[in-house]
């Protein structure tokens, strides 16, 4: 397993540090750098490393695909990477075959539902949905009379509406007018909304994490190298404290979120112990985010807010990621409401199992 995960970690981060420096791209305004970046990583088999081989992809299990998204957030990718593996995922959960090309899930947000009609089309609208209209396909979870279903539909049949999150990604909104699906399964006993909005959450929080280790590299270097009062500023007491702070939040939300993914890989179900796991991660890694960045662009000053500057594509991701598949608020409830409905009997054994 470990053999594995370093072969599939060091494929990947090899193609980024290659195709997706983040210095370069900051000067590429068209876009140009996503194409070449793309083909690398489909050659590779990356973005449908959580398909079965019969089904299209590479059949990875989920600890490297889980490994290849926490890649990807230290280098603060705008392409749809983590959510072709989510889309993949799902599929394959219905025994649906993966097509080529970027895809994305829906819905993205846990009070959106879509809705399978008795005809067998698709009804309702899902906010937020990332790189909506850079993909090819979308899979869907969606809600029938008999229970949760796994569709994929061709983005040419939907209407799209373009929005950009804080940082600037596609952030769309997706109308489902009576479509009909290209495929359309049963889901599994287990797999439905909330099973999707937490692996989402947990990508999220690992692509946090990863940029969050950036953040504090580009922060730390920049302290050793920015001079005031004719020493670096990294000599400063208080810039050492917050830069022990960034350290901080950086390893809570990698311990995090690494820790969820692991519960995740390793489990049969998607049981209490893992909603437990996933829902702890999201929050904290959203919180981290939020102070992570913070202190970052303190440290930076206001250099670190120009355009010039790789700081905000680091910091600003972290910052809308911590939206996507629920916000921090949401999960929080959602936790307490699960954490309550067990009684107060059962929180500290459940606790301690992790």
């Amino acid at each position: 397993m470990a053999e594995a995960e370093n072969i599939v970690v060091a494929t990947a981060e090899k193609i980024f540090a290659d195709l997706a420096d983040p210095q370069t791209i900051n000067h590429d305004k068209d876009g140009r750098w996503t194409a070449p970046l793309w083909q690398a990583l489909s050659e590779a088999g990356l973005p449908l490393a959580w398909v079965a081989e019969d089904l299209g992809g590479a059949g990875t299990d989920l600890a490297d695909g889980f490994a290849i998204i926490h890649a990807a957030g230290r280098f603060a990718l705008a392409v749809p990477l983590a959510e072709t593996l989510l889309a993949g995922w799902l599929l394959q959960q219905g025994g649906i075959a993966a097509p080529a090309g970027a895809m994305t899930v829906a819905p993205a947000n846990p009070r959106d539902v879509i809705t399978l009609n008795a005809d067998g089309t698709l009804s309702g609208r899902a906010r937020g949905v990332p790189f909506a209209k850079a993909a090819e396909h979308v899979a869907v979870v969606a809600q029938g009379r008999d229970g949760a279903a796994i569709a994929l539909v061709e983005t040419a049949q939907l209407r799209i509406a373009a929005g950009l999150n804080l940082a600037g990604d596609p952030s769309d909104t997706v109308t489902f007018d009576n479509v009909a699906p290209s495929a359309c399964r049963p889901a599994p006993a287990g797999i439905d909304v909330t099973t999707l909005m937490l692996m989402g959450g947990v990508a999220r929080g690992l692509q946090i994490a990863g940029a969050l280790d950036r953040l504090l590299t580009i922060s730390v270097n920049y302290a050793g190298e920015r001079v005031a009062f004719e020493k670096p500023i990294g000599k400063f007491q208080a810039v050492q404290h917050n830069l022990a702070r960034l350290a901080g939040e950086s390893a809570a939300a990698s311990a995090a979120a690494t820790s969820a993914a692991d519960a995740i890989a390793r489990a049969s179900a998607f049981d209490d112990a893992v909603f437990l796991e996933a829902v702890s991660a999201k929050i904290r890694c959203a919180e981290a985010a939020e102070k992570g960045a913070a202190i970052a662009h303190q440290v930076h000053g206001a250099i670190g807010f120009t355009t010039e500057h790789i700081l905000h594509r680091f910091s600003l991701r972290a910052l809308a990621w911590r939206d996507d598949f629920g916000s921090e608020s949401h999960w929080a409830v959602a936790l307490g409401q699960r954490v309550a409905a067990r009684g107060a009997d059962e929180l500290w054994p459940l606790v301690a199992s992790r």
